[in-house]
């Protein structure tokens, strides 16, 4: 089969032919349809994150079930499913026992310890698929397994209230879908974009209002939560002055600078910082049927799988709007 490999840290991606998987016990092979970068893919093949190489990238992996192990019950040949970070836990730990698998110190995540999706066949956990609901094309699906999935989960775990205000912080890849699910969970949504230009499109997003940075959140009222999808810590800091009383910032970017706090601002506002994660499976079936129900589109560009390196070249200089998936 074909696949898109990175030989080694800060390498180019190559399509290269390598031997077709075979699905092992409690695994299914999957005939990949559509395939994500991810932001996360940038920071592995730049050697930021553990993990070996050559490897084969990919945690947005979606297609249709082409072969079953003979142990496999729950999943059929001809099913819809992808697959997110979580391939497999120990299942024995505190963590695993809790249903906190993500916390597993034996975790095995897709696209590090396990092959991911950039290529033309994947095998998969069955027990890690989950099935794609059928009015969901596999282009729409592939996001959604993780920035789809960490956006909703982080405005889920954030446990916004009726009547409060949500808003978004950065309007790209997770931040679209973000300001999307607040929408279409019911909450007003504010979007705090740093681009003009992206005014009409954020407003057909379902945001009702849009300011550009902390103040300006402060002056239109304030949010009760801030999903903050920004790589920016100086963004987030200075989006903490709009948040009101009690208010809660969900971290779901990354920076390498660290996140400076006014003890002001946690004492006499009570408000929390938040990391967050893809927080549970339920969270990820929910994401998936607000896309079913037409409530949340992704907004993607598609590469062949032949054009991999290009994609990637887009989605590491942040030129993608707002997804890059590959397709086979």
């Amino acid at each position: 089969m074909q696949a898109a490999v990175v030989p080694a840290a800060n390498s180019s991606w190559q399509i290269k032919d390598v031997p077709q998987p075979e699905p092992g016990p409690n695994q299914v092979l999957v005939k990949m349809h559509a395939s994500g970068i991810c932001y996360t893919d940038v920071h592995q093949t730049l050697g930021r994150l553990p993990g070996p190489f050559p490897r084969i990238l990919g945690h947005e992996p979606v297609g249709e079930i082409v072969a079953v192990a003979s142990d496999v019950t729950t999943r059929k040949v001809g099913d819809r499913v992808g697959t997110a970070w979580i391939q497999s836990t120990c299942g024995r730990c505190e963590w695993c026992q809790r249903g906190r698998k993500m916390f597993c110190p034996y975790m095995k995540a897709t696209g590090v310890d396990a092959q991911g999706g950039h290529a033309e066949y994947m095998p998969m956990n069955a027990d890690a698929t989950y099935l794609i609901p059928d009015e969901v094309s596999y282009e729409e699906a592939a996001p959604i397994f993780c920035a789809g999935y960490t956006v909703y989960s982080g405005l889920r775990w954030a446990d916004p209230q009726p009547h409060e205000r949500v808003a978004v912080l950065g309007i790209g890849g997770l931040g679209h879908l973000a300001v999307q699910y607040a929408k279409a969970a019911g909450f007003e949504t504010i979007a705090v974009s740093h681009s003009p230009d992206k005014d009409k499109l954020i407003r057909d997003l379902g945001a009702d209002e849009i300011v550009r940075d902390g103040k300006g959140l402060a002056a239109a009222g304030g949010a009760d939560v801030i999903l903050s999808t920004s790589n920016s810590t100086k963004a987030m800091v200075d989006s903490i002055q709009g948040l009101r009383p009690d208010g809660r910032l969900v971290t779901m970017g990354a920076d390498a600078e660290p996140l400076s706090v006014s003890l002001i601002d946690l004492i006499s506002k009570r408000i929390r910082v938040i990391g967050s994660q893809q927080n549970g499976p339920e969270y990820l079936y929910e994401a998936l049927d607000f896309v079913a129900q037409g409530k949340v589109k992704t907004i993607v560009e598609t590469y062949a799988l032949a054009e991999a390196a290009k994609a990637y070249d887009r989605v590491a200089g942040g030129k993608a709007r707002f997804r890059a998936v590959l397709t086979m």
